[in-house]
């Protein structure tokens, strides 16, 4: 029971990595962006999460743990950052790679960017006392004003949009779906209150801005080595 964390974090990797040397996919390839926007990206959700399990927002159960701390995290919540995003990395390049035309039309990512905006403004006014909801609808908003015209928007909503499966069913076991009690608990003062499953809805958010910032800076990456200019000899 104390490994049921770190397992979960094994599972979510394990298959990615071995896949990332497939000679079609070839993801390896990808690592030295893929592992910048990883880090940056999951530093900042890394000092996100510090803070807020520091104000009690959410907190860990020591059954599932080994009882290795980092910065007042469990090493299990370290290696979340790592190993979950790099499994959804794997699954934009994936996309990118054997189905580079599949996205969402870009009229509708318009419309889904639009609904994301209202919605996540609507609803972080009406929640402006729930300190998870709040600060995840306005980063949602801030986020999506950013990449709503990005020429990769499309492809990424389609790719989240798959990736919700996945979610669902580690979210749901880290929550307490399956399993006797949640790995990780929620302060009911700071969430709304509903649910998918076991899953806070806030999380289906935090998740989308968490993926898509590592998205965003791998892009970026790449559009940067593309227009990068020669060097002379």
């Amino acid at each position: 029971m104390k490994f049921t964390y770190l397992a979960i974090d094994i599972s979510a990797i394990i298959v990615p990595f071995i896949a990332s040397f497939h000679p079609r996919i070839r993801y390896y390839q990808q690592w030295g962006m893929a592992f910048r926007s990883l880090l940056i990206s999951g530093l900042l959700f890394i000092i996100w999460d510090i803070y807020f399990t520091h104000a009690g927002v959410w907190g860990f159960n020591q059954d599932y743990l080994l009882g290795m701390q980092l910065f007042n995290l469990p090493v299990e919540e370290i290696l979340f950052f790592l190993c979950i995003p790099y499994a959804c990395m794997f699954s934009y390049h994936c996309l990118l790679t054997l189905w580079p035309q599949a996205s969402v039309p870009r009229q509708a990512a318009n419309y889904i960017s639009w609904l994301l905006i209202s919605g996540g403004l609507i609803t972080a006014i009406a929640f402006c006392n729930n300190n998870y909801t709040c600060a995840t609808f306005l980063l949602l908003v801030l986020f999506i004003l950013y990449v709503r015209k990005k020429s990769w928007t499309g492809q990424f909503y389609l790719c989240y949009g798959i990736m919700l499966l996945p979610f669902v069913i580690i979210n749901g076991i880290l929550t307490g779906s399956w399993i006797a009690a949640p790995i990780v608990w929620y302060n009911s003062n700071e969430i709304i209150g509903l649910r998918l499953l076991t899953i806070p809805i806030e999380d289906v958010f935090y998740g989308l801005i968490l993926i898509g910032s590592q998205v965003a800076l791998y892009e970026g990456f790449q559009k940067n080595r593309r227009i990068a200019p020669l060097t002379p000899i």
